[in-house]
């Protein structure tokens, strides 16, 4: 038996207070993690949104769990506003790492290409280089007058997200979702939730293997049925809508929030309609 298969306590017991967290944007949400580390009420997290976050970054945050957000921008999208991660802005009592999309991938590709830092375009004259300190700009060295900035890398502790299938050699079918391979060569180690494990080798597979991640960049597997839900799985189940259109409203403020979360941290993950 492949050891890094294991079960999803195993996985968030390795996660400490104080890790770096990279998580998906809006689908390939690994809920079944985010819901283990509220219940076990990890702090202090530093959070990578790969570019923006929606649903899990605002209820960690509204759990207590993060102390700083490293983000493009978070949102519900078309059910509102993230009121978690506005208010706790508002307080100050979480540090917000401004970036844009591209910086974030770029910071991403930076850690997997082994190198500190990384130029970028785009960035001179914006308010993000005006609010991020290690943010710099240098002269290019291969062009005079060409102002450029660098930024650092980004290499999380564990990249976390929920795939479709793996198999027992513990590579991970995809699908479209590529960004999932930048984020886990980037990070230190990558933590996986599952639909399924399947009895064949994906890489045997053309069709599934160019799609996939190499078991050589996943440290962990959890088979966890439903694993993104209340979000989607591109291809497998889309969003349960009353249930964000629920915590959409709950989360207006803290105390109805705290009741919805009670709620739904007791529930079993269930079948999406």
């Amino acid at each position: 038996m492949n050891e890094t298969i294991t079960d999803i306590i195993s996985l968030i017991n390795q996660i400490n207070d104080g890790s770096k967290i990279a998580i998906f944007k809006d689908c390939s949400v690994p809920m079944s993690l985010g819901r283990g580390l509220i219940k076990r009420q990890v702090r202090n997290l530093h959070l990578v949104t790969v570019p923006t976050g929606s649903f899990l970054p605002d209820m960690l945050i509204g759990a207590g769990c993060v102390s700083t957000i490293e983000t493009a921008g978070v949102s519900l999208g078309e059910f509102g506003l993230a009121n978690r991660f506005g208010s706790a802005i508002k307080e100050g009592s979480v540090t917000v790492l401004d970036a844009t999309c591209p910086a974030i991938y770029a910071g991403l590709q930076a850690s997997e290409k082994g190198i500190p830092f990384i130029p970028l375009r785009g960035l001179i004259g914006s308010d993000v280089l005006a609010n991020r300190g290690d943010f710099q700009i240098i002269d290019n060295p291969f062009e005079r007058d060409d102002p450029i900035a660098v930024l650092p890398a980004i290499q999380p502790d564990f990249t976390l997200f929920h795939a479709p299938m793996a198999d027992q050699a513990g590579n991970v079918y995809l699908g479209r979702q590529a960004e999932l391979k930048i984020m886990a060569h980037a990070s230190k180690k990558t933590f996986v939730t599952v639909e399924k494990i399947v009895d064949f080798n994906i890489m045997d597979h053309e069709e599934l293997g160019s799609a996939s991640l190499s078991h050589l960049y996943v440290d962990g597997i959890a088979v966890a049925s439903n694993g993104s839900w209340p979000l989607n799985l591109p291809g497998h189940y889309d969003y349960d809508r009353k249930t964000m259109q629920s915590y959409a409203h709950a989360a207006k403020n803290q105390e109805t929030f705290n009741s919805w979360v009670d709620i739904y941290l007791g529930k079993e993950l269930r079948e999406t309609g």
